[in-house]
């Protein structure tokens, strides 16, 4: 009896009164394997089919066959399952386990799911993206069209109320788990000793002072591969190795989960396909690194790359408990306490760091063009669904305002990511169906199985080469690719290569090289990639990379394909932009213009124009004016008067009056100088550019006339005659003027409606300083009787009054 049966007759009577169900529930408790069977004997089920999603294809595998196992029976007669590449179901199957879409497509073709009576969310815990996609369906479905459905929901470390308040406070199910003492103990991995040799050392002390076979938790294949080196020859005579990874072949995956043979102990070095959902027999003791794998997705370069990253607390625990399921165990941990301590509390669900193209084409065909129409635990984020609409509209999947297109449509029916199913339906297009087909096979695995070329053209290749003798991995990648291509061959008269296909699902990430960097490119959406120098492919005039680490400044390329320049022009033949381009030309004095054809940021083909047109000529100077430099336009005292004055008053009003500083004006060269450069083609014609009407037309008529009343460009004096105002100096606006001239001035003069006083510089008859002041009453009453005293003797010629 396992734990969860005490929690079975609870469920069965609350889903005799509800339909939504929340079963919570330890990892370890039954939950997986009790659930599905106990729900055939519930009255509302009327004959029809039982379906439990999981989240991994070889968890659905396993379940299936434990399931049908306690009956006595073949996977495919009670139980069945359904995988992308797998199904074992009959007309007598009665409870199906599905996993990697397969809901999503059963739900987009019968929106009722008329056949099943309950749908079961398996480890939803772990927050999968096809899962809550399918919640989010299931859900609409269940509201919408069949209110007798119902959907059981089974978490282990989930928060319980939160779930149940999406599922419209949905009653709660408790189960009590089982598991047995499991002592922790910590070994971190040291610089001197890394995780690699430090997982190795530690599965041999614990092999050494323990019973009982090991559990060894793993970021990938690639340390896995490298631990079972280190392993390999210096394990006990008794001690087994298996590697456990979801790219792996069933059979050895199976092999790997089987229990021991008798006097046998197993050390099963896994990845954390293992984490739940399968129980391996025998299993005491856990080896974890701590570290996992998880694809992120940046919405900013377009591109997916593998992070390696700490587990959290709750995926920590669950490893944990692998050892405790028969019998008391020990987890060895290859990091400190207090980094345990540090760890998050859970994993971040799938849907905050994926790429969401494939989610917004399901949603477009399920009717749905904004995701808050539906109810999720965490909306998918807009940034990720706006770039993944983006993509699919210049996929032609979807049209303007989100809906689904026929090539949409078709793309779906296919099963693989948006890029892949495009490249396919336009590989038959073009007379290249199987290697459209073989290829999206080969990128929908993520590893070859150490094949370390970049070139997929290579790995194409070697996969033809393989031909039917192919197993495991490759036997998989061509299953895949037999399915897409059908009866499909390639056309023998077809030219086009593997580099055009790729160029049809990436051309975005078309790269041309960067000329004397060999091995760094220029994609196409502007951003950098390279190659190392020793590639071959390192030497291409352009390549497609369709896998890269997703690093914005410059992404590393581990995938990719030679393309040539008329491959281009004839696949993306409309993605391609004729235009001329003008730039200066500083040896020659003059705009040249060029016509060019672009893809993107990509430079295909450039003819120099004898001609060019009025909008080249002006984009070439404006050209011109950004690399010498806005200081290097004809200014004028008047220009430069003009901008300080209008600085001035933005300082007081600045909501009011416009920048007008030289960055600003350098940054805004298209809007204030661009409409004056009409007829002109070289430098020395903008030396007739009069600035002063250019700044005033920037900041409009009525502004004009504010300036003049404002900050006006001269002061009237007492005698009568007006003085220029400096603008330009520390403390503006300033007056130099002879003191004489501003006898009868009791007290300072100011601009901007009595807000700015003006600050007077006092000459003497023979120009020199005297005073500077901006409080005029104030140096008549307390210095000018000092300077009377002073000047009387030495300009006896000129008036010094008493009273000023």
């Amino acid at each position: 009896m396992l734990p969860v049966d005490n929690a079975l007759p609870e469920l069965l009577d609350t889903l005799e009164r509800h339909s939504t169900v929340l079963l919570q529930a330890p990892t370890g408790s039954g939950k997986t394997t009790r659930v599905p069977p106990a729900l055939l004997e519930a009255g509302w089920r009327r004959g029809r089919r039982i379906l439990m999603l999981e989240p991994r294809r070889l968890a659905a595998r396993a379940a299936a066959r434990f399931m049908a196992a306690q009956r006595d029976e073949p996977v495919g007669r009670t139980v069945g399952y359904r995988t992308r590449l797998d199904t074992r179901v009959s007309d007598t199957t009665r409870i199906e386990v599905v996993t990697e879409g397969i809901l999503t497509r059963m739900i987009q073709s019968d929106p009722g799911l008329s056949d099943y009576a309950a749908i079961v969310f398996d480890e939803f815990h772990e927050r999968s993206l096809q899962a809550d996609l399918g919640l989010a369906l299931v859900r609409e479905c269940q509201q919408a069209l069949r209110e007798d459905l119902r959907v059981v929901v089974m978490s282990a470390t989930l928060d319980a109320e939160r779930l149940s308040s999406l599922l419209d406070d949905c009653p709660v199910v408790a189960a009590e788990g089982r598991s047995y003492p499991v002592e922790v103990r910590y070994r971190p991995a040291t610089r001197q000793r890394p995780m690699e040799a430090q997982a190795a050392a530690v599965v041999l002390e614990a092999l050494e002072s323990e019973p009982g076979s090991v559990l060894v938790f793993l970021p990938g294949m690639r340390e896995m591969r490298r631990v079972a080196e280190r392993l390999s020859g210096r394990l006990p005579g008794d001690a087994r190795p298996y590697l456990l990874h979801g790219q792996l072949a069933p059979a050895e995956q199976d092999e790997a989960i089987r229990p021991a043979r008798a006097g046998e102990r197993k050390v099963v070095i896994a990845s954390a396909v293992a984490e739940s959902s399968l129980t391996i027999e025998g299993i005491r003791i856990v080896v974890d690194a701590g570290w996992q794998r998880r694809a992120r997705f940046d919405p900013n370069s377009g591109m997916t790359r593998l992070v390696t990253e700490r587990v959290s607390r709750a995926s920590a625990e669950q490893r944990r408990g692998r050892a405790g399921r028969l019998e008391p165990g020990c987890c060895y941990r290859l990091w400190t306490e207090a980094e345990q301590a540090r760890l998050q509390p859970q994993t971040a669900p799938e849907i905050a760091s994926a790429d969401l193209a494939p989610l917004v084409l399901e949603l477009a065909q399920w009717g749905v063009s904004d995701p808050r129409e539906l109810s999720w635990l965490d909306p998918p984020p807009s940034a990720a669904h706006d770039q993944a609409s983006e993509l699919l509209q210049s996929l032609d999947a979807l049209g303007a305002e989100g809906r689904i297109t026929a090539h949409g449509r078709a793309m779906l029916e296919l099963g693989v990511h948006p890029r892949l199913a495009h490249m396919v339906l336009v590989g038959r297009r073009l007379g290249l169906a199987r290697t459209a087909a073989e290829l999206a096979a080969l990128l929908g695995e993520r590893d070859l199985g150490g094949f370390g070329e970049a070139d997929l053209s290579l790995r194409l290749a070697r996969l033809r080469r393989a031909g039917s003798r192919a197993g495991g991995l490759l036997a998989r990648i061509r299953k895949a690719a037999d399915r897409l291509a059908g009866r499909r061959r390639d056309e023998p008269q077809t030219r086009l290569g593997v580099g055009a296909l790729l160029a049809s699902a990436w051309p975005d990430r078309v790269g041309q090289s960067r000329g004397g960097r060999r091995g760094r490119f220029l994609l196409s959406n502007g951003r950098g990639a390279f190659l190392d120098g020793a590639d071959p492919l390192a030497g291409s005039e352009f390549i497609v990379a369709c896998d890269l680490d997703g690093q914005a400044r410059e992404a590393r390329i581990f995938l990719a394909a030679p393309v040539t320049r008329d491959e281009l022009e004839s696949v993306l033949e409309h993605r391609i932009r004729t235009a001329e381009k003008a730039d200066w030309d500083e040896r020659r004095g003059t705009v040249v213009a060029r016509c060019e054809r672009r893809l993107g940021a990509l430079v295909l083909a450039s003819t120099e124009l004898d001609r060019p047109g009025p909008e080249a000529l002006q984009a070439g100077l404006l050209s011109a004016v950004e690399r010498k430099g806005i200081e290097t336009l004809p200014w004028t005292e008047a220009a430069r008067q003009f901008q300080a004055r209008v600085a001035l008053l933005r300082s007081l009003w600045p909501e009011d009056w416009p920048a007008l500083d030289d960055a600003t004006l350098a940054a805004t060269l298209e809007d204030w100088l661009a409409p004056w450069l009409a007829g002109l083609s070289r430098w020395r014609d903008l030396e007739s550019l009069d600035l002063v009407a250019l700044l005033s037309a920037r900041i409009g008529h009525d502004r004009a006339r504010d300036l003049r009343e404002l900050a006006p460009t001269h002061l009237k004096l007492p005698s009568g005659r007006s003085a220029q105002l400096d603008y330009r100096t520390e403390n503006p606006p300033s007056l130099r003027v002879k003191l004489q001239a501003m006898l009868g001035c009791r007290r300072t003069p100011t601009v901007a409606r009595g807000r700015v006083p003006v600050q007077v510089h006092l000459l003497s008859p023979a120009d020199r300083p005297l005073a500077v002041t901006a409080d005029l009453a104030s140096f008549w009453k307390n210095a000018y009787p000092e300077v009377r005293k002073d000047m009387r003797g030495r300009y006896p010629k000129h008036n010094w009054p008493e009273t000023p």
